[in-house]
């Protein structure tokens, strides 16, 4: 059933659930419908990126297979808007915790004191430059994960072309402008979700009982892992010709 190493960090999130509700219960009557309408609308959030895609039509060429013509047909490629998933944020938070550790060793008065200073958690500097480095990280595992190139030598190589889109190069440039544009809401979604709880405490100082315990990184792996989870239960039903639970 998958990742589970993804299964471990799922348990261990769910884990801390029952210590953000007591602290969330110990909260005023005003904070907690705003803390809970704001981590409801992240869950939805999550949940909306995490299943939303592009769609690439892909149209295959009738070709022969030694003495048999296979017919052509029509598919498509998905494109997740958030491809990365989680690991850009697990990258830039442990960039922004590399400063205060450099700053361990150099002592008071060093350069990396200095910039440990100036990154302080919940401070704006330390939100917007993390959430820089979850954009440029999503756009560089997305690039890792996803090759144009090579997907594009597969669709020739196998007789299959983008409806108005020559194959080869062109295709190769096309599903690169079209990852390029769905990946930015992608990277920003995940930047928005990161850094919410940061944004929300220095706000509401009393949100930390809730946000601190069950963070804006705990609920990415929660949900995610949650949906991955119904997705291959789903498809081995599918595959023992039941109905499935969705159903």
């Amino acid at each position: 059933m998958g990742n589970g190493i993804s299964r471990l960090i799922f348990a261990s999130s769910v884990a801390s659930v029952p210590d953000a509700l007591e602290g969330f219960l110990t909260l005023p009557p005003i904070s907690q419908v705003l803390i809970g309408a704001i981590a409801l609308a992240v869950v939805v959030g999550v949940v909306f990126i995490n299943e939303g895609q592009r769609r690439i039509p892909i149209q295959y060429a009738k070709r022969v297979v030694g003495r048999r013509m296979t017919s052509g047909g029509t598919t498509y490629m998905p494109l997740r808007v958030n491809m990365a998933g989680v690991i850009p944020v697990i990258f830039a938070s442990s960039v922004v915790i590399l400063p205060p550790t450099l700053a361990e060793l150099g002592g008071r008065g060093s350069f990396f004191q200095t910039v440990s200073d100036f990154l302080a958690p919940g401070s704006w500097y330390y939100i917007v430059f993390e959430g820089l480095l979850i954009v440029l990280f999503t756009y560089f595992y997305t690039a890792v994960q996803f090759n144009p190139v090579d997907q594009a030598d597969n669709l020739k190589k196998y007789g299959g072309f983008i409806p108005g889109v020559r194959p080869g190069r062109p295709t190769a440039v096309y599903l690169d402008r079209v990852l390029t544009r769905l990946t930015l809401p992608g990277a920003i979604y995940l930047a928005f979700v990161a850094e919410l709880p940061n944004v929300v405490f220095r706000y509401l100082p009393e949100s930390n009982v809730f946000f601190g315990v069950l963070g804006g990184t705990s609920i990415l792996i929660v949900v995610g892992v949650a949906l991955d989870t119904m997705r291959q239960m789903e498809a081995q039903l599918m595959m023992r010709q039941y109905e499935g639970f969705l159903r």
